[in-house]
């Protein structure tokens, strides 16, 4: 089934707000064996709109909207949608309990502007916003359906999985049995993963589609079947999956779909193991990926940021020699920063990163993007020099990355508990 979306909004088209919507829920439809044809943003104009439906609806079945709901008068999606599917503006009784509700448990009270919420289309089937005041709605003209929520992420996100695409899965059923599998892969580059991957894309039947989702240091692979006999489908991707396996071997981390901070968390739980992080260039972004997975203070203690050659020596204890000598972009004080947070926070493991993420800053010795990060299991530590193209934010996220990486191999390779 494939979907159409609309973001509405002058806020997008100037570029104060980023569409997050359209992402979002293009992801969370794909697992669903449905696609998105097309996302249309536009301003609060009420031709816009209507002539952004008409496209819309002449490409899909189904027409998602987010945006131009609010209560201020510059949102101007439901007075265009009662246009457009006739009927007229009523006072629901229902959304303005719904919204006095939600207002409650914020500790607001209603007002003139919020009170208007209540006012929707006489054609449309309110579904409630549990989450916010505006309600969401459901509209459907000659077998199509165009469902009508918020601008705001929260919102969206929170009433698409409650409500929104339950519905949508009963309203369109299909007979079509649909599976997917997921295999995250380091140490390959898109460009070489795929040409490792040629023989076996060809191997692949039409049913069966092989995806490529690439980000910094690290590649999702997934195979997304869909067929009208659940063991055929199934018997398929157990061969397909068992045959990556094969090609791949080590390469491949993790045989569902999580982050490498996860994939890194679940060896450190299962063998009873402690991590610490100290971060310069990369400024708690890898404590950040870790404690963003639940249950990560069973295992993570702690990180330091450090960031000034100072906290370095008087926290982490790495010597003024070393410092002066090597200079904190280096192996010798990223490997003692490795080994003093060890010790600072009695881990069995611990994480370094000191580097250059630019824009300036570099050297012809060591240029921007340059990156020392020092990995230890046990007694062991390991450090890696990287050369890191890009901005600052894809320095930081590829280092981040990297480490996490090498975390991953040397929690395989030791012996600790």
């Amino acid at each position: 089934m494939e979907v159409s979306i609309i973001a509405i909004g002058d806020e997008l088209l100037i570029g104060q707000v980023t569409d997050t919507n359209s992402g979002w829920i293009a992801r969370h439809l794909n697992p669903l064996g449905w696609s998105v044809k097309s996302v249309r943003v536009i301003g609060d104009d009420s031709e816009e709109i209507f002539r952004a439906i008409d496209a819309a609806f002449a490409q899909t079945d189904i027409v998602l909207t987010t945006g131009g709901l609010g209560p201020t008068k510059d949102d101007i999606t439901k007075p265009t949608l009662c246009r457009y599917f006739g009927g007229e503006l009523i006072h629901s009784p229902e959304v303005e309990q719904n919204v006095l509700e939600v207002l409650e448990k914020r500790n607001l009270k209603i007002n003139t502007l919020t009170a208007a919420q209540a006012m929707v289309p006489s054609s449309c089937r309110v579904i409630q916003n549990r989450v916010g005041t505006a309600p969401i709605m459901w509209f459907e003209k000659n077998g199509k359906v165009l469902v009508s929520m918020p601008g705001v992420p929260f919102e969206t996100e929170q009433m698409m999985e409650r409500e929104v695409i339950p519905q949508l899965l009963k309203r369109f059923a299909s007979d079509e049995h649909i599976e997917h599998r997921t295999f995250v892969v380091i140490d390959y580059m898109e460009s070489r993963l795929a040409m490792t991957l040629d023989e076996f894309e060809r191997q692949i039947p039409d049913y069966i589609h092989l995806a490529y989702l690439p980000k910094p240091g690290v590649i999702r692979l997934r195979l997304t079947g869909k067929h009208r006999d659940a063991a055929t489908l199934c018997a398929e991707m157990d061969r397909l999956s068992a045959m990556l396996k094969e090609i791949l071997g080590s390469s491949i981390v993790a045989c569902e779909d999580k982050t490498l901070a996860a994939i890194a968390g679940d060896m450190l739980r299962e063998r009873g193991l402690t991590l610490a992080t100290a971060e310069s260039c990369t400024g708690g972004n890898v404590a950040h990926a870790i404690t963003a997975i639940a249950g990560s203070s069973n295992y993570f203690s702690g990180s330091v940021v450090a960031y000034s050659n100072a906290v370095k020596h008087e926290v982490l204890a790495v010597k003024k020699e070393v410092l002066a000598e090597h200079g904190a972009v280096s192996e010798p004080t990223v490997k003692a920063m490795c080994e003093g947070v060890s010790y600072l926070m009695n881990t069995d493991c611990a994480i370094a990163t000191s580097g250059i993420a630019g824009p300036g800053g570099g050297t012809p010795e060591k240029p921007v993007g340059t990156v020392w990060t020092a990995v230890k299991c046990g007694d062991h530590v390991e450090c890696e020099c990287y050369h890191l193209p890009g901005t600052r934010d894809r320095v930081i996220d590829r280092a981040t990355n990297n480490v996490l990486c090498h975390l991953i191999k040397m929690l395989r390779q030791c012996d600790l508990k």
